[in-house]
């Protein structure tokens, strides 16, 4: 194994610790949240030259405890991809989200041997053709799940209490009443039990939820009240109020929320799609909404990505119910 890889499993712990995080939540969440209350103009520009800053000296401590960190390190910490393309003839390990390569930026560093990606699914990466054989690809498994549990639990709330009435409501000045459906006592089953889907079910059961997942694991999971294999999928799906994909992107997956499992589903129920957009049938879903044999979807990601027209995507994610269908 290539000498720089031996401190790999460590590497992100180090460069995160301390109050760099800490700092990167307080300083981008109290002033991105500025930028999006501000309604002068003339303040935009000084609350994005504060954030600029900010995100200078994010970087700038990063690389600097990364150098203390690991000894003879030599650290750029950029998102100026002009910059960073211009380095990679010396590159020997590159760390980024997906979205960051693609095939003009594996052909520019000849020297790779290692690619640490900062989400779990490296589905994307493996498929560029000019990744050699011999380079390490690694993910970043288990970190994510309070963000995207999280995330799921803002999909499902504003599935269920219908939040984009909600805004309408709000912006229009006006007052109405609607009943207003609880989690409790809701299922939700889990396409893919990992190490999100672990930290999704806990706090699925804080809300007094039932929880069914669908994996290739036997036996039993805590926070899981039943557990079925792939075979199962289709009747797993009869039992959800929301079924949520966590599954990875894989040939075995390509459309496994297909038109079969969409419609066992029951009209009242929630799709929720939080992995990767080839795991779902996105047409069988959208006829299934214009149908109303569903209650409503939300997709955080999609097969094409920007979406289609042919999606009513919004601007960067999908919102869909029976109530407020855009479909």
């Amino acid at each position: 194994m290539p000498a720089p890889l031996e401190g790999s499993p460590d590497f992100g712990s180090a460069v995160g610790a301390g109050g760099i995080e800490r700092k990167a939540r307080q300083g981008f969440e109290e002033l991105t949240d500025q930028l999006l209350l501000s309604r002068r103009a003339s303040a935009r520009p000084q609350l994005e030259a504060r954030l600029a800053r900010e995100e200078s000296l994010l970087r700038d401590e990063v690389q600097r405890r990364a150098q203390a960190d690991f000894e003879g390190l030599d650290l750029l910490a950029s998102d100026d991809r002009q910059a960073a393309v211009g380095e990679l003839a010396t590159t020997e390990v590159i760390i980024g989200h997906h979205f960051h390569f693609d095939e003009a930026v594996l052909a520019s560093a000849p020297r790779l041997r290692w690619i640490q990606s900062l989400t779990s699914g490296t589905d994307a990466l493996l498929k560029l053709r000019n990744l050699p054989r011999e380079v390490i690809v690694t993910n970043t498994r288990g970190m994510h799940g309070p963000q995207v549990s999280e995330l799921v639990f803002l999909q499902m709330l504003a599935l269920l209490r219908d939040f984009p009435r909600m805004q309408r409501n709000q912006a229009a000045a006006r007052w109405e009443r609607w009943p207003q459906p609880l989690l409790l006592g809701k299922t939700v089953v889990i396409v893919g039990v990992g190490a999100i889907a672990e930290v999704l079910a806990l706090r699925c059961k804080a809300f007094g939820m039932t929880v069914h997942g669908v994996s290739g694991r036997s036996g039993q999971l805590e926070h899981f009240d039943g557990l079925h294999d792939y075979g199962e999928l289709t009747y797993a799906a009869t039992l959800a109020d929301f079924l949520v994909l966590l599954v990875p992107l894989s040939p075995a997956t390509e459309k496994l929320a297909d038109v079969r499992m969409i419609a066992a589903m029951k009209p009242g129920a929630y799709l929720i799609n939080v992995a990767r957009g080839g795991v779902l049938d996105e047409d069988a879903l959208l006829l299934a909404l214009r149908e109303r044999r569903l209650a409503g979807a939300a997709l955080d990601v999609y097969r094409t990505t920007p979406c289609p027209p042919s999606i009513p995507c919004g601007a960067n994610r999908g919102w869909y119910s029976r109530r407020t269908s855009a479909a």
